[in-house]
């Protein structure tokens, strides 16, 4: 099998455990929510690498063509694009929310003072 031929794939997996390992080896909520945006941008570069036709064309029915590239995945991402900048945006409404409440952003650091608290 050659691996130089699918280097796409091979990006995709290491952004997707780069963004998993960041998700769950930092304790910094931001640096929490960049590895989930890495994570997703992988996510979107799988389904766009999975929409992609060798030598496909356009789907609008002209003469001469017989081979097409799908739209959906593209579509798709469109919308997944969306939703994923709105998921930042509410997540980092909720740190800036939580920065003002304990006066930091290290996960353990808020679950001392929590703690501490109740």
């Amino acid at each position: 099998m050659n691996l130089l031929g699918h280097y796409n794939y091979i990006v995709v997996v290491v952004l997707m455990m780069l963004g998993f390992y960041t998700v769950i080896a930092r304790d910094n909520l931001v640096k929490k929510l960049i590895g989930l945006g890495i994570f997703q941008v992988s996510v979107f570069m799988l389904y766009i690498s999975i929409g992609y036709v060798s030598g496909g064309s356009v789907p609008i029915l002209t003469e001469g063509v017989t081979l097409y590239s799908n739209p959906l995945p593209h579509v798709l991402i469109l919308t997944a694009i969306v939703v994923g900048v709105a998921t930042l945006a509410l997540g980092l409404a909720l740190v800036v929310r939580i920065r003002e409440a304990f006066g930091t952003v290290e996960e353990d650091e808020i679950r001392l003072k929590e703690d501490a608290e109740g």
